[in-house]
């Protein structure tokens, strides 16, 4: 049996710690959270744990530091196999999670940035290449409730962060990303994982995010 003893350093309205927050608590693991002032005054135990890149999440189980979420994810995963999983069973599967995560990361994550970060002809060219880059990955989910299938699985955990996030982000600059006519079945999947009790009770608070 897995030792229980376990530490998330994070940072409150980090996706990328939430990502890791999710993972524990359909997996049933009691953790220590560790809330990081990031970027500017890191605490020495995080730096300590985590001198290459110095960034969250860290997860520490039983003295041992592991950075990178998504790698965090299949740790998880891998260590507490009773239960949930959260890896497809099947090989291909499983590679197919990985492939559309690490799209999700690469792609769609600086193509968000971009378009919320310009002004003027420059957004308007940047918003359609972003609209592009969540339609190629709206082809992931299908006809599936969740990429996962039936239940949420690794891609839902890794990408379930634009479910809250991009809606905030077009509020904010007035503009429209994924929407029931550039992405309707992810923007759809967006409200269903909203839903899902695990998921909106780890959210952040809304109101302190405008602040």
């Amino acid at each position: 049996m897995a030792e229980k003893e376990v530490k998330l350093f994070g940072m409150w309205a980090s996706p990328f710690a939430l990502r890791v927050e999710w993972a524990l608590k359909l997996k049933g693991i009691e953790y220590e959270y560790v809330n990081e002032d990031i970027p500017f005054n890191k605490s020495e135990e995080l730096l300590r744990l985590n001198p290459v890149t110095k960034k969250i999440p860290v997860l520490v189980h039983n003295g041992k530091p592991l950075a990178e979420s998504l790698v965090i994810l299949e740790y998880i995963d891998d260590t507490w196999t009773e239960g949930y999983s959260i890896m497809p069973e099947d090989p291909y599967d499983r590679a197919q999670a990985r492939f559309w995560a690490k799209f999700a990361d690469d792609k769609c994550v600086s193509a968000t940035y971009a378009v919320f970060t310009s002004l003027g002809e420059a957004q308007q060219k940047l918003l359609q290449e972003a609209r592009d880059t969540f339609q190629t990955l709206e082809q992931a989910l299908g006809g599936k409730q969740f990429f996962g299938g039936d239940q949420i699985g690794y891609l839902d955990l890794a990408i379930g962060w634009f479910a809250f996030w991009m809606p905030i982000f077009e509020e904010i600059k007035s503009l429209s990303v994924v929407d029931n006519e550039n992405a309707p079945l992810l923007k759809e999947w967006f409200a269903r994982i909203l839903d899902v009790d695990m998921i909106k009770t780890s959210l952040p608070p809304r109101d302190k995010i405008y602040v």
